[in-house]
């Protein structure tokens, strides 16, 4: 019986992975196997001895404490692409009220509330006030081009937009979904120099964390409208507001309001919508809760931000399964460990961390595993039978 804690609602869609046969769900959950969280943050939390396992239905894990989970030989798991069709439609909508002016508009015509009979006449003479460009035939440079940066390049292409992408770690699966229109950007100066909308989706890492930045903001097309639906730490929020009010920047849009940016002129502010549809929490829900589920009951990885992806069909009576230091000869000493009867033997590392899959012919005995634990270099060590 495995035992799976939840640290937020999840929808009950995902959970219907689990069979009450052999699970256990719940908030309450001690000593879990493993543990689904979406935003709720586990940096001050202790982790049970137990664990094997954190998915998180979403793909930013800057709430999970990463590198202490790789250093216990704990995975952890996100679901990429599992929302990124909200985010793409959220994005649209973005890239439409930063050019016509839809939020300060709808907030001007509330304004006009008791006037009576002369509604009609006032938003005739105050329309003019709101006047913004078509986004047809304008330039989009879109930096990103994963699973919701694609998404977002195509329909812009669909919308009449010339479109730019820019991504030095495009993948070839990728690249065969991105629409024949979008324009390749090797560099993000083509991109700067000519694009009249700019919208962000990389992940925020050393290197992008305030890539938008006075610098960046300077060698952009003066009256840039830019769209963050991403990661706040992306933009350096001061460089932004200094921006907007030269006018080089004349709308951001951004999911991840602060203080700092709340009731600034040119900031439309919106609180982190981007996955908020019934759709994309079962959608996380259940991909979570599947790849945790594959994990505890065959040792297999997918979608693991520090563990590499592993996904091996089942060939022997038994299966074993090393967390260990990615060093030499450590597969000789593993294997040394359980004799001739190895079945099928995988390897594949990342980041200095390796995982092995050992099926076997024989019956896996409690004697390999304590042998293979023994090992200078080995974190973690489980059998299957």
């Amino acid at each position: 019986m495995y035992k799976i804690k939840l640290l937020n609602k999840i929808s009950p869609q995902g959970l219907a992975v689990f069979s009450s046969s052999n699970y256990q769900v719940g908030e309450d959950i001690e000593n879990p196997d493993g543990i689904i969280v979406r935003s709720a943050s586990m940096h001050e939390m202790e982790l049970p001895p137990n664990l094997l396992a954190i998915a998180r239905a979403g793909v930013g894990v800057n709430n999970i404490p990463v590198e202490r989970c790789t250093e216990l030989g704990i995975p952890v798991f996100n679901t990429p692409g599992a929302n990124a069709n909200a985010v793409k439609e959220l994005t649209i909508m973005g890239l439409l009220m930063s050019a016509r002016k839809i939020f300060p508009a709808m907030e001007w015509v509330q304004s006009l509330r008791g006037r009576g009979d002369e509604v009609p006449k006032l938003v005739e003479a105050g329309k003019s006030k709101f006047t913004g460009p078509e986004i047809k035939g304008k330039k989009l440079g879109v930096i990103g081009l994963g699973t919701i940066g694609v998404l977002v390049a195509n329909a812009a292409v669909e919308l009449g937009m010339e479109v730019y992408g820019y991504d030095p770690f495009l993948s070839v699966d990728t690249a065969f979904k991105i629409h024949r229109g979008v324009h390749h950007a090797n560099t993000l100066k083509e991109i700067y120099d000519v694009c009249d909308f700019i919208t962000l989706h990389v992940p925020a890492t050393r290197e992008t964390k305030g890539m938008i930045n006075s610098q960046s903001l300077n060698a952009m097309k003066s009256g840039v409208r830019i769209l963050n639906f991403a990661r706040g730490e992306l933009v350096d929020d001061d460089d932004m507001l200094a921006a907007l009010e030269d006018r080089q920047v004349r709308c951001y849009v951004t999911d991840f309001p602060n203080d700092k940016l709340l009731g600034q002129p040119g900031v439309i502010a919106l609180p982190h919508l981007g996955a908020s549809t019934p759709e994309s929490e079962e959608n996380c829900a259940e991909m979570a809760a599947r790849q945790l589920k594959d994990f505890l009951e065959t040792g297999n990885v997918r979608n693991s931000v520090n563990f590499p992806d592993m996904q091996i069909p089942r060939s022997g009576r038994g299966r074993i399964t090393v967390t260990h230091r990615n060093i030499p000869t450590m597969i000789a000493q593993i294997s040394s460990c359980i004799g001739d009867n190895i079945n099928n033997l995988t390897n594949n590392s990342k980041n200095g961390l390796a995982y092995t899959i050992m099926d076997i012919d024989g019956q896996v005995t409690v004697d390999m595993v304590e042998r293979i634990k023994a090992l200078d270099g080995v974190i973690s060590v489980r059998m299957f039978k």
